[in-house]
């Protein structure tokens, strides 16, 4: 596959992403919206989430500041952090407060230390957090080298806690890190996201001590990712922490496709010189031609782009009532690791478009591509 259409599909989406966070910053609450549904012939903004605010300043922090300007209307991202910054003394949430965080160093924020000691009040080293909410907590300390050499010791425990907790020989990382809770029927079970930040952290993390276990477990991860990586370039959702087998490929996210997926793959690539670029190629056209659409009617209903209103919508799902697919095969190999529920993909075809656009998933795609283009 040639370079050029990629980095061109690349920049388009990235254009586009900035359209569409444009649309869903709320300006009298300095917070973008929680997401965009499409009801009838409208597309309606709902909520806000400091969460997705300070994922969207993380992208908007490694793009033009012109376009960050136009984005907020006029506000500089500096001062929407200030808003995320005033409320997290109050916050419960370890990954509302890593994302924070990690904003507040990509924007070269001072003051930082309160929020790294609400941070360490809520425990990333031994308190019961998803795995991925201790992951956003390493990258905030080890994205900026003057920052980690600060808390050095902290982002040392929290890197030993992932690794301790990873499979070597599944290739994957739980959905809950050692020492915290997990469910008799899904604690088998982790998710693309267990995938994406773990090993998007511990690469950041190798970058700052060169730790080679950090690095051996981030790219045996990607490793995995890469050899599951679905026939039309598809990142499947649920796997088997024990076997490393999918458990359950649908939904398959857009934001898997050209921002998740992209951004740790790329980050292991820069720490170990392993090349990836053709997995994330094959998982960006994904996007913009899904095998699973094929047999829908045309048009804007039958794409997951959507140019016309600068957004790229959620998902590709069964139709299937209440996650139900999921819930069964989550079931069938808690029973028994190689057991799978048949006939699913006829009887639940994965045909439905989710037409739901959520802004992480446009300030992802603008960090994910920031320093890096696309290679054949």
């Amino acid at each position: 596959m040639r370079s050029d259409p990629i980095a061109k599909t690349v920049e388009r989406l990235r254009a586009l992403s900035r359209r569409g966070l444009a649309s869903m910053y709320r300006r009298d609450r300095r917070l973008f919206g929680f997401t965009v549904r499409r009801r009838g012939d409208r597309n309606e903004l709902e909520g806000v989430s400091r969460r997705y605010t300070a994922i969207t300043l993380i992208g908007l922090a490694r793009d033009d500041a012109g376009a960050a300007a136009g984005i907020l209307a006029g506000a500089k991202p500096r001062a929407v952090w200030d808003g995320l910054a005033a409320g997290a003394d109050d916050d419960t949430n370890l990954g509302d407060v890593a994302l924070t965080l990690w904003s507040g160093v990509a924007l070269g924020c001072t003051h930082l230390d309160g929020i790294v000691r609400r941070l360490t009040h809520l425990d990333p080293v031994g308190g019961s957090h998803p795995t991925v909410e201790v992951a956003w907590a390493l990258t905030a300390l080890t994205v900026d080298t003057d920052f980690h050499a600060q808390h050095e010791g902290l982002a040392r425990r929290i890197a030993d806690r992932l690794l301790a907790s990873f499979s070597p020989d599944s290739g994957l990382f739980p959905h809950w890190p050692v020492g915290a809770g997990r469910s008799w029927l899904r604690g088998h079970v982790a998710c693309f996201a267990d995938v994406v930040y773990p090993t998007q952290a511990l690469s950041h993390y190798f970058a700052r001590t060169s730790d080679d276990q950090a690095l051996a477990a981030a790219q045996t991860c990607a490793d995995h990712a890469v050899g599951h990586q679905g026939p039309g370039g598809q990142w499947w959702w649920h796997f088997d922490v024990r076997t490393g087998r999918v458990v359950e490929g649908y939904p398959v996210y857009s934001v898997h496709q050209d921002a998740m997926a992209p951004m740790a793959l790329l980050a292991v690539q820069g720490a170990s010189g392993r090349d990836y670029s053709r997995a994330i190629a094959r998982g960006v056209q994904w996007l913009l031609d899904p095998p699973e659409l094929a047999d829908r009617s045309g048009g804007a209903d039958a794409a997951l782009v959507d140019d016309r209103a600068s957004l790229i919508w959620r998902k590709v799902s069964r139709r299937e009532p209440n996650k139900l697919a999921r819930s069964m095969q989550a079931l069938a190999s808690r029973i028994h690791p190689a057991a799978r529920m048949p006939g699913v993909n006829t009887l639940m075809p994965p045909q439905r478009i989710d037409f739901e656009c959520r802004p992480y998933h446009l300030g992802w795609l603008l960090y994910a591509w920031s320093d890096h283009k696309p290679d054949s």
